[in-house]
């Protein structure tokens, strides 16, 4: 039964997160008025970074959350909130239609800033609960 919910939970915040990722990122493409870069994957790749971040200090420093929680925020809702397949499928678009340069710009930001944004919230978080 504990794994039913805990797949319950998942299945719950993967729902969630589809659905925010679909808002957030649809409104920062909408605000960047921009149709060749895709802005909207990029910055909730970096929200989702930083919130990651953030709540595995929690996790790891503070035991915050109980496995169902952890299952339905980590897994579900930030795995469905990120999106790394969209940000593959969106760099090779970028390389077929050859802008290699914005692909090589794409990539970097999502893994520079990405891991940075992981560090930053773990800072932010670590800053909170000393």
């Amino acid at each position: 039964m504990e794994h039913v919910i805990r797949l319950c939970s998942i299945g719950l915040g993967g729902f969630v997160g589809a659905i925010l990722r679909y808002l957030v990122s649809g409104w920062v493409q909408d605000r960047s008025g921009s149709i060749a870069f895709p802005y909207g994957t990029l910055s909730v790749n970096l929200i989702g970074c930083f919130i990651i971040g953030f709540l595995t200090f929690l996790v790891e420093t503070r035991s915050f959350f109980s496995v169902e929680t952890r299952s339905f925020i980590l897994i579900g809702l930030l795995g469905s909130f990120t999106t790394f397949s969209t940000f593959g499928n969106e760099t090779l678009v970028l390389i077929r239609g050859g802008r290699l340069d914005m692909a090589a710009f794409y990539t970097g930001v999502h893994l520079v800033v990405g891991v940075m944004m992981v560090w930053m919230g773990r800072l932010v978080a670590s800053g909170i609960w000393r």
